[in-house]
């Protein structure tokens, strides 16, 4: 089974290698507009429509099948949209894309400036430039990663992430937390996705129903007294974004992690009713 899972993984890393050398080739808009329309067409047959709808329904109870028809294609189309704008990171970072990810709520970050935070946020649109757009405007930053199961393709992300997108990249787990402990006790602020099913946690209320969270950040609130600052990406045209940065929320020293868990739990889920189809529904949250 070892050597068909090596065959399979190096074959997969194969073809995305192609996939980014054509999409280099061809240019940003033209590769994003062909992914996105290959991933609305190819991605159902890897991701189960139902495990989608499941999803679907229980957030928007209310929700029509032609609602949902449209919520997958479009959620599809952004994915293809994300995978062909890896290859052109280091444009997004250093070079001519640079100005096409527009900051709001500076004064956010200018609120902050001299003490680290938790940022918080979820896996919408193009999520890999956020960290990458606060490390720009010159936030000691480590970013929060699970590694991919295909160890050669997860070479090449991990290559990715730090060099163009945050430099100090820290894998999920209890090495991690504890690798976080010590960056963040040395002045770095952290940022991590809260939207993903964990294996330790605490099974609280998210659309109506209990799913794993993380305590991550209402661990470090309760240790450090530090703040948490939610952070959005948004798609606004094509190859222009969106990032905004919401104000700091403090906590009263009363606050339980369960408390704090859920009340960022609350704002995942408004967050993602205002832009629904540009969550990955395609993640089991609740299993």
């Amino acid at each position: 089974m070892k050597i068909f899972k090596f065959i399979r993984y190096l074959i997969e890393t194969l073809i995305i290698i192609l996939f980014f050398t054509f999409f280099k080739i061809i240019g940003i808009k033209i590769s994003t507009f062909i992914s996105g329309k290959i991933f609305t067409l190819v991605g159902p047959l890897f991701r189960s429509k139902n495990i989608i709808s499941k999803n679907l329904k229980k957030a928007f109870p209310n929700i029509s099948d032609e609602e949902i028809r449209i919520h997958i294609r479009e959620m599809w189309n952004y994915y293809g949209k994300i995978f062909a704008e890896y290859p052109f990171l280091n444009n997004f970072r250093n070079k001519n894309l640079g100005n096409n990810i527009e900051i709001v709520g500076q004064e956010n970050l200018e609120e902050i400036e001299n003490e680290n935070v938790v940022f918080i946020s979820g896996h919408f649109d193009n999520f890999e430039l956020m960290a990458m757009s606060l490390e720009k405007e010159g936030i000691k930053l480590a970013a929060v990663y699970r590694p991919l199961n295909n160890y050669f393709l997860n070479k090449i992300m991990e290559y990715l992430r730090k060099k163009y997108i945050c430099k100090n990249q820290i894998k999920k787990g209890r090495t991690g937390v504890r690798n976080l402990l010590t960056l963040f006790k040395n002045g770095s602020s952290i940022a991590l996705m809260i939207d993903q099913r964990v294996s330790e946690g605490l099974r609280l209320n998210f659309f109506q129903e209990e799913a794993y969270t993380t305590t991550i950040p209402a661990q470090f609130v309760k240790k450090f007294n530090c703040r948490i600052v939610p952070i959005h990406i948004d798609r606004i045209k094509e190859i222009n974004f969106r990032l905004t940065i919401f104000k700091p929320l403090k906590f009263e020293e009363n606050n339980s992690v369960e408390k704090i868990s859920q009340d960022l739990n609350f704002w995942l889920e408004k967050t993602i009713q205002n832009s629904p189809n540009k969550w990955i529904w395609s993640h089991d949250r609740w299993k």
